[in-house]
């Protein structure tokens, strides 16, 4: 492998700019790629050169191949790192930069390709020793066939996309009497998202907390693991809430899943860094997943405890070079907790809320980190993801870091769109989180889309409230009732802040 002369990143916002951010340490000069709706973004005005590669829809920008390629050729970028989302675990892609004589950071279009397809990364990491839930193991079509296995596993059972995530053509069966119907709309909204409509099936287990596991590769075969991530708080399947270590993990635990995610590196001769997902039940038995080829949107969490940039070392791998240290170097410091700000509004099943940031400022303080990618007055476009920013706290213990994140997300004033902080901050304060006994299904247990819709009042209909209240009392001298009182004190406590 060749020295990284120049790099292109072919992603936006603020995952472009933590790129850019390490790049620029090590003294790589670097690329930004932009489709016409990030024109004015903070990663563009940030990168050394920057390059249109279409319209806003990212069919026609960040997901085509050719002219990402040709940005990179036009600016003699020598590397491409993709991030993630997009193109970051296209085989195809990764090929095709390949053959360009390009540095692709990241995994080989093999790896991807095989830790893509669900049955296909059982088949490998079953020589291994790794843990699997029990199910199927290959795809299902015939339904006969797909009860009998499911009669066998025992229900509840999963039906699953095996070409599938983020929820999509997943199907919970409670009984058989449900499971022909289940497995019908399963494979349709499979070949519908994937134009694959293969599933298979697989032990449901109650009570799941799902746990993942940073590992690093490097082309002499070493392999590492920066130990776990506890990513439960969920809500469509997709994280919201992310922490490490995790509150639950003994740490003989911690070490056979860190050997189990190893295995499974090593069943796909993997190079660079990647996250081994598990899924774990009430009695702590724990399972394989899947594996994600790339660098995950809750990678700074494990930065702070490690000391580790994750950036930094696939740049290294990427050049050929060993990891920087061995297993017996890391060590685990501290707790940290990161927090998605989604532009989306809790009170109504989370929904996309577009619009223009009106107020945007940051919390500050030690122990912060804020990655993001706007700046006050700026849209949230409707063309992609609506996280505004990624919010990382880390402190000496997990008491702590949830007393940081609190206060960070007092201090993070945004207005002009709903966001999701303060329904992290109300998770932060459940005792089903702070005890640590939380799975994924927290939001559907404790979450009230109908308890939480007060919260978005906005700041203006408040002081508009105040104002007329003040004049009420001058001209008519009424002091509120013991009861409005009452009343205005519990939703001050409720309330962390209000957006509009």
């Amino acid at each position: 492998m060749s020295q990284i002369t120049k790099l292109l990143i072919a992603n936006r916002g603020e995952i472009a700019l933590r790129i850019m951010r390490s790049a620029r340490e090590e003294g790589i000069p670097t690329v930004a790629v932009f489709s016409e709706a990030d024109q004015q973004a903070p990663h563009v005005l940030y990168a050394d050169e920057a390059v249109c590669i279409g319209p806003a829809p990212s069919s026609q920008s960040y997901l085509n191949i050719d002219h990402i390629i040709d940005a990179a050729k036009k600016t003699k970028a020598n590397a491409i790192h993709p991030g993630y989302g997009f193109l970051s675990e296209n085989a195809a892609f990764a090929q095709r930069v390949a053959d360009e004589g390009i540095v692709f950071i990241g995994p080989s279009p093999q790896a991807i390709e095989t830790m893509g397809s669900k049955l296909a990364a059982k088949a490998a990491v079953k020589k291994y020793g790794v843990p699997l839930v029990p199910g199927t193991d290959e795809a299902v079509s015939d339904i006969t066939k797909a009860k009998a296995a499911a009669a066998e596993i025992g229900y509840p059972v999963l039906i699953k996309a095996s070409a599938g995530g983020g929820g999509k053509g997943m199907r919970i069966v409670e009984q058989e009497n449900d499971f022909e119907e289940q497995m019908e709309r399963a494979v349709s909204e499979a070949k519908s998202a994937f134009g694959d409509g293969s599933v298979f099936i697989e032990k449901f287990i109650v009570g799941p907390k799902h746990i993942e596991i940073q590992i690093l590769g490097d082309e002499q075969g070493n392999i590492v693991h920066l130990f776990e991530r506890e990513c439960s708080i969920q809500r469509r399947y997709q994280k919201v809430i992310e922490e490490a270590p995790s509150p639950v993990l003994t740490e003989e635990i911690r070490q056979a899943m860190g050997q189990a995610a190893i295995g499974v590196a090593q069943a796909c001769n993997y190079v660079g860094a990647g996250t081994v997902e598990f899924v774990m039940g009430q009695d702590m038995q724990f399972y394989f997943l899947e594996m994600n080829t790339r660098l995950q949107v809750e990678h700074p969490v494990t930065e702070m405890i490690s000391g580790v940039d994750l950036v930094k070392q696939q740049f290294r791998i990427a050049e050929g070079k060993a990891i920087s240290f061995t297993q017996q170097d890391l060590n685990i410091n501290g707790h940290a907790i990161e927090v998605r700000v989604y532009a989306e509004d809790p009170a109504n099943n989370f929904l996309p809320d577009t619009g223009t940031l009106q107020t945007y400022r940051r919390p500050q303080g030690p122990g912060i980190r804020v990655d993001d990618g706007f700046e006050e007055g700026m849209q949230i476009p409707v063309y992609y993801d609506p996280m505004i920013a990624k919010l990382i706290v880390h402190a000496e213990d997990r008491p702590t870091a949830i007393k940081r994140m609190l206060r960070a997300i007092h201090e993070y004033h945004i207005t002009g769109v709903a966001t999701t902080l303060d329904f992290c901050s109300f998770v932060l304060q459940h005792e089903a989180f702070t005890s640590g006994r939380f799975d994924t299904k927290f939001v559907d247990q404790f979450f009230k889309p109908e308890d939480f819709a007060h919260q978005t009042v906005s700041e203006d209909t408040e002081q508009i409230a105040a104002l007329v209240a003040a004049h009420l009392f001058q001209q008519k001298q009424i002091k509120p009732s013991l009861q409005e009182e009452s009343s205005t004190s519990s939703t001050r406590k409720w309330k962390q802040r209000r957006f509009s």
